[in-house]
């Protein structure tokens, strides 16, 4: 997959693409939607499938004292989109001059003249431009004038929900992760790397590999039966995010304790694949009580792990 950074100096290739455009923050089930869309659409005739996307969030850029929970880093969205068969991302930065740029200016200097698209994809609620000036029947209008397609795509829901990044995110606040995996389409993960700590949890047989999420992670605090990539290989575990009540009621870490495994993670980079939630965090009488507890936490993350490895329900789909 090519990734472009920025809309000068756009390859002659990489011209004329069918794009969808969006944050596409999770690459959830709406977002697969534009794909497919934007896939069958190069096709006939032959163009690249690609991607615009905005980086940072414009929320991140607009609110900056107000930490921005994203479900996935840029690398990760890269991979996901590059496993949906995108050939082409393109990355803008959202900076001072995207943010006062007009809806009309954005098509001519980004979308006509920058990168001489052929089609556009876009979501129903998407707005663009200066003060949201953009919608999806004004992008429309605009390409029936100047030469490229459009198609929006309706919402996308489950079980009467519309799907959502946002949605996700109030899932993921309530600890069900199952709930976010149906609107994902696949398992919620996280990446980040191993930091050292009290080392309390290998005191206690179990020791962890610890992660500080980024401010303004909204996952609810307990124990979560977990898979952990390290380098592409897969682990289960068992992982806490909380503030140790127990203990001193801190800043809130993610602390993954590994089954079978028996290795050196710190400051390696790992992600962890949320896929069921246990139980909320609560406060212990004492170090023997909480040990107590993890061992049945450990036992039923290996029953739920073990039947998940047999009954899988969000293995990435081949495109």
């Amino acid at each position: 997959m090519y990734v472009l950074h920025g809309f000068d100096h756009i390859p002659l290739n990489a011209r004329g693409a069918a794009l969808a455009v969006g944050n596409f923050d999770g690459v959830h089930r709406g977002h697969q939607a534009l794909l497919q869309r934007v896939r069958a659409l190069a096709r006939a005739p032959k163009h690249l499938a690609g991607v615009m996307m905005f980086e940072p969030h414009p929320r991140a850029y607009f609110q900056p004292g107000k930490p921005h929970f994203q479900l996935t880093t840029l690398e990760q969205k890269l991979g996901l989109l590059e496993h949906f068969g995108i050939d082409l991302a393109v990355v803008l930065p959202f900076d001072a001059v995207l943010a006062q740029m007009t809806a009309e200016q954005f098509i001519e200097r980004i979308l006509v003249a920058g990168l001489g698209v052929r089609d556009i994809v876009v979501g129903y609620d998407f707005h663009f431009g200066k003060d949201r000036g953009g919608t999806p029947q004004s992008l429309a209008a605009a390409g029936a004038e100047m030469g490229f397609g459009v198609t929006i795509i309706d919402q996308v829901a489950t079980e009467g929900e519309a799907i959502s990044s946002s949605a996700i995110r109030v899932e993921l606040g309530q600890g069900n992760v199952r709930g976010a995996a149906d609107m994902l389409g696949h398992w919620w993960r996280l990446a980040g790397k191993v930091t050292g700590g009290a080392k309390r949890g290998r005191d206690m047989g179990y020791p962890t590999a610890n992660i500080v999420l980024p401010k303004g992670t909204m996952l609810a605090h307990g124990i979560y039966a977990v898979r952990v990539y390290v380098h592409g290989e897969m682990h289960t575990g068992a992982a806490y995010y909380g503030t140790r009540p127990t203990f001193d009621n801190g800043p809130a870490v993610l602390e993954t304790f590994l089954l079978d495994f028996d290795g050196d993670l710190y400051d390696r980079e790992i992600e962890i694949e949320f896929i069921a939630f246990l139980r909320g965090d609560k406060r212990f009488d004492g170090p023997e009580a909480l040990t107590a507890q993890m061992d049945a936490d450990v036992a039923q993350t290996r029953l739920i792990l073990a039947d998940v490895a047999k009954h899988n329900p969000f293995i990435l789909p081949p495109i």
